[in-house]
């Protein structure tokens, strides 16, 4: 009957709440298993989906998952929180375990309990993510115990922290920044140093009128149209016309004098003013209808 109730209470996974001492009560209650009957119970779930022996393997370990995740209690997360990712971790372990390779179930699911719970704290840390790649990761969770002392670490240390995690020294440096930094908040609205003026908020240094996507989409696509509209009507005109307009009013190294263009085409002044206003009338006529 005793073992009737073990098997049953298997199938429900105690609730990880922040009074651990009542979870390690409830947790304790199921038995270690022996590797004869790991196995025994591995081949089950494998070969015949069998969900209570699942249950059975997992239960035997969360033991040992509350004692990885005391070993991360350091980085300010709650202890509870960092049970529960382990214990996603050890599930997921028995979901892939293969009774056949010889190694106990704790060997190879120590590998996924650390890498839920490593995903949790770098997830959660800070509100900014602090790593990212491989190497960061490595040296996010091995730097603290790298360190000699609380200062900055010297050129040596450096060196040797990056020769041991297979990283240089740059990425050592840069890792140590961001976990000596703090972040700031997004709306704070007093100064850090106590003093009456207020400090900006990063919002107001951000805020912009103009960037909203569609009105700046909405510009452009007018920008583009009315250049091509531009250019069109251009076109429109004879030679003499269209290289007035230019030379007066659209190339970069400086407009040409209606007297320099005169002394050009052989007219007076007033002549080639007299054909710049007509063709920027007719310019004008070609942009509206269009």
């Amino acid at each position: 009957m005793a073992n009737t109730m073990v098997n049953k209470s298997t199938m429900t996974l105690p609730a990880v709440s922040d009074d651990l001492n009542s979870y390690l009560s409830k947790i304790a209650a199921f038995p270690v298993l022996s590797a004869e009957k790991e196995k025994e119970l591995a081949v089950s779930y494998r070969d015949n989906e069998d969900l209570d022996a699942a249950g059975q393997m997992v239960m035997s370990q969360l033991r040992f998952v509350v004692h990885l995740a005391r070993s991360y209690s350091g980085y300010g997360l709650p202890l509870a929180d960092l049970v529960q990712e382990g214990n996603i971790g050890l599930m997921k372990a028995v979901k892939r375990f293969d009774p056949d390779v010889g190694v106990r179930l704790i060997s190879f699911a120590v590998h996924w309990i650390r890498a839920e719970i490593h995903e949790f704290v770098i997830r959660n840390w800070r509100i900014v993510k602090v790593a990212t790649t491989k190497a960061q990761r490595k040296l996010f969770f091995k730097l603290r115990s790298s360190k000699k002392g609380l200062g900055w670490f010297s050129q040596d240390e450096a060196q040797a922290v990056a020769h041991d995690l297979g990283v240089t020294e740059a990425q050592v440096y840069e890792m140590e920044s961001r976990l000596t930094g703090g972040d700031t908040p997004f709306d704070a609205t007093s100064a850090d140093d106590g003093s009456e003026k207020r400090a900006l908020r990063p919002a107001e240094y951000m805020f912009d009128d103009n960037s909203d996507p569609a009105v700046a989409a909405e510009n452009s696509n007018f920008s583009d149209s009315q250049s091509v509209i531009l250019a069109a009507g251009m076109e429109s005109l004879d030679d003499r016309s269209r290289d007035i307009l230019q030379r007066r009013w659209l190339q970069d190294d400086g407009k040409s004098t209606l007297q320099d263009l005169a002394d050009e085409y052989s007219v007076s002044a007033e002549r080639i003013r007299q054909i710049e206003k007509a063709a920027m009338k007719k310019l004008k006529s070609h942009m509206l209808e269009h």
